[in-house]
């Protein structure tokens, strides 16, 4: 049986760079699979807080409740986040800003440096989350 699949699009968040989707929902619409958000205004698509890992990770966040929001889930329904450092020295700070957003049964995490992100970003996250 083929698996259903429904693809995310909000305005609310930042137009996909490229040929993916900022999410994919399965199982019934119980699983998503967002793609990995950088801090891009979603009205301008503009990269905000240039060189501001603590700005980029702020926005980077609302970029992700946006995803969330549009697959009618939230932080709370995460249970695995991946997180993309261009400087593992931002840890601390990104590490801060990301426990605002998950206060309470934190999901699984990696969190890497990487060589480059795409447009000069310090920071990208992804997330995979399960409705009830």
């Amino acid at each position: 049986m083929p698996v259903e699949r429904r693809i995310i699009a909000t305005e609310s968040a930042p137009a996909a760079i490229g040929p993916y989707s900022q999410g994919v929902v399965v199982s019934g619409g119980r699983t998503l699979y967002s793609s990995g958000q950088i801090a891009l205004d979603p009205a301008s698509g503009a990269m905000v807080g240039e060189g501001d890992v603590a700005a980029q990770t702020r926005q980077v966040l609302d970029n992700l409740a946006a995803v969330l929001a549009a697959a009618g889930m939230g932080f709370a329904d995460v249970v695995r986040a991946g997180i993309f450092l261009a400087d593992m020295a931002d840890f601390a700070t990104v590490n801060g800003l990301y426990a605002e957003r998950f206060a309470q049964a934190p999901p699984a995490r990696a969190t890497v440096q990487v060589a480059g992100l795409p447009k000069g970003a310090l920071v990208e996250i992804d997330v995979v989350a399960v409705a009830d």
